[in-house]
């Protein structure tokens, strides 16, 4: 098939074309520049960084393109290893996926007898003086110049599994990938992004490094103006695919990826922690994690109301799951919010739903328990499995369901659940999407050879155990309700679960259909149709297409909007489906 999905979307930005440079060469040029512009004997240079960042690439760039007179690295005044491991315990714990989500500031992984001296040694020194690292900014204490090296985290986790990346302060690169990441989940980039919220604004210049030896660099204004103009547009995330021991094969078609990849189990297409953004300055396309909009304009992006509940974060997550012509997902359950909160310092749980955007005839979901389902048996016959007894009889214990194109299958926390093979999953769901407690997992490993990690013991405590046959069947598939239509439209309340945060509308249409954010995050993909485009009917932004499977989000500030069939979806019936925090 012809697909027009698009990979790399792009948000443009105009009047900035010459704040943007390429290379470090081009790079330490502009710095050194704006060093001389400042005209003083004594300039602080600090390149404050996110973890991950490769150290060794831009260490070395600096040293060999601005040659500064004196050079110090953060990390020289952090604490000993052991102690560093000591003072991340408590958040980092013994458990092999979960943590708690730390409440640690940068100013504690400092020793303070080694940052007095680095202080002393910096107020001594001439010149032009770099501060590098992560909490350079708090090494330093003010700055003439501040440089921000940024990283969106889905490149982090791959230089993680090339064991190319280290935990803050810490020097185990050779770590397994799972222990490396949740350390960084739960620790380094909590306390990497408080420091980043209070840096935002004063960032004189800021890098993007994902790509390995080919920095590019703006200035802190171009960026801030940039993301401004992106919370009062239609924009798109970078969309980033994963292989897994379930995935399948639909979206290397429907996607456009490579062919040859053993499958494609994972899109993350909004998941604004995870994703980037790709700003589009005309000479230059700077790549900046989307998080950053979140925390630099929450107002604009959320509207007040999600604002004031959530703070500065992103609600509301869309991904693909792709078991075509693979397998099942794994047997699963999401903790109810009571036990996030006490266990892993979240607010607020993992309610999902799975829109079933494209299945084979024998597609199915498990959902619920059946009746006959026991919790001493059904938990015992888990850990038997899991401890290398018979495989468990998923059947005998948890309800499976047919379903079909378009079909809304809701899954409130504490629900057992999985997607079987042979369906594209659209999943809807609140942002938390580590908290996800295996079950079974049928026997299989891992990617890397190693079995996945199981967590009954976590599991069995948040399992609903009324959730039933006749409880799923009138509260969990298919709540669908029309509530409104019009010349060429109709729109249908789709759930979720009344208990759940999130609201979703499915719009079937064949000609113009308008749209109110009334305030609220809209995010929405198009779920049939191959074309569609959104309009200000003020011509408050420039109209912005979107494909078949692209997920797309509306910021709050928008208000008025309309979207219709374009291109090659002209003559044809088109659907967005779109979710927002309910009131």
């Amino acid at each position: 098939m012809n697909s027009n999905y698009n990979k790399y979307p792009t948000v443009k930005i105009t009047g900035y074309e010459q704040q943007c440079w390429s290379g470090w060469s081009a790079i330490a040029g502009k710095i050194r520049t704006e060093i001389a512009a400042k005209g003083k004997q004594k300039i602080v240079v600090v390149v404050e960084v996110y973890p991950g960042v490769n150290d060794q690439e831009i260490v070395s760039a600096i040293q060999s393109e601005i040659q500064p007179d004196a050079f110090f690295e953060s990390k020289t005044a952090f604490l000993r290893e052991d102690e560093m491991d000591q003072l991340t315990y408590p958040d980092v714990t013994d458990d092999r996926i979960f943590g708690y989500l730390s409440r640690l500031r940068i100013e504690q992984f400092f020793d303070l007898v080694n940052l007095a001296d680095i202080k002393n040694s910096i107020e001594e020194a001439k010149g032009i003086v770099v501060i590098y690292g992560t909490g350079a900014s708090v090494v330093a204490g003010s700055w003439d110049l501040l440089v921000y090296a940024d990283m969106a985290r889905w490149e982090i986790q791959l230089r993680m599994r090339r064991q190319e990346v280290a935990n803050l302060g810490a020097n185990n690169h050779s770590l397994e990938f799972s222990r490396l990441y949740k350390r960084a989940y739960f620790v380094d980039w909590r306390v990497a992004d408080r420091l980043k919220k209070m840096l935002l604004g004063q960032w004189d210049y800021v890098l993007d490094t994902n790509a390995a030896g080919s920095p590019k660099m703006t200035t802190g204004g171009a960026i801030r103006a940039a993301l401004l103009e992106t919370a009062n547009q239609p924009f798109r995330v970078v969309p980033f695919f994963d292989p897994g021991p379930w995935g399948g094969q639909w979206m290397k078609e429907v996607c456009d990826l490579d062919r040859t990849a053993v499958n494609y189990a994972w899109c993350f297409d909004c998941v604004p922690e995870e994703n980037s953004l790709l700003i589009d300055f005309g000479s230059l396309t700077f790549e900046t994690p989307s998080i950053n909009l979140v925390f630099y304009q929450p107002q604009k992006l959320l509207g007040e109301n999600v604002f004031a509940r959530f703070g500065a974060e992103f609600p509301i997550r869309f991904d693909f799951l792709d078991t075509m012509d693979g397998g099942n997902l794994s047997l699963q359950v999401h903790p109810l919010t009571e036990y996030i909160r006490e266990h892993f310092g979240m607010f607020y749980t993992q309610d999902e739903s799975y829109y079933m955007l494209d299945v084979k005839e024998d597609a199915c979901v498990y959902l619920g328990l059946n009746d006959s389902a026991q919790p001493e048996t059904m938990i015992s016959e888990l850990e038997a499995a899991q401890h290398g007894g018979p495989p468990f009889d998923a059947d005998k214990h948890v309800a499976r369901w047919k379903v079909k194109k378009h079909d809304h299958v809701l899954i409130p926390a504490g629900t057992v659940h999985c997607s079987g093979k042979n369906s594209m999953v659209l999943e809807i769901s609140a942002t938390p999407y580590i908290f996800t407690f295996k079950l079974w997992d049928w026997g299989r490993l891992g990617l890397d050879g190693l079995p996945r990690a199981i967590n009954i013991g976590h599991g069995k405590q948040n399992i609903d155990w009324a959730r039933r046959t006749d409880w799923v069947a009138h509260n969990l598939l298919n709540q669908v309700e029309q509530i409104a239509e019009g010349p060429g439209w109709r729109e249908e309340r789709t759930g979720l679960h009344k208990t759940e945060f999130i609201e979703t509308r499915r719009h079937w249409f064949t000609e113009k259909v308008y749209h109110e954010t009334e305030g609220n995050l809209n995010v929405l993909n198009l779920v049939e149709g191959s074309e569609a485009i959104v309009e200000s009917p003020l011509d408050a932004f420039e109209p912005f297409v979107v494909h078949y499977a692209e997920t797309f989000i509306i910021p709050a500030s928008v208000g008025g909007y309309s979207i219709r069939p374009y291109g090659t979806g002209v003559g044809t019936e088109c659907a967005t489906l779109k979710a927002f925090v309910r009131n």
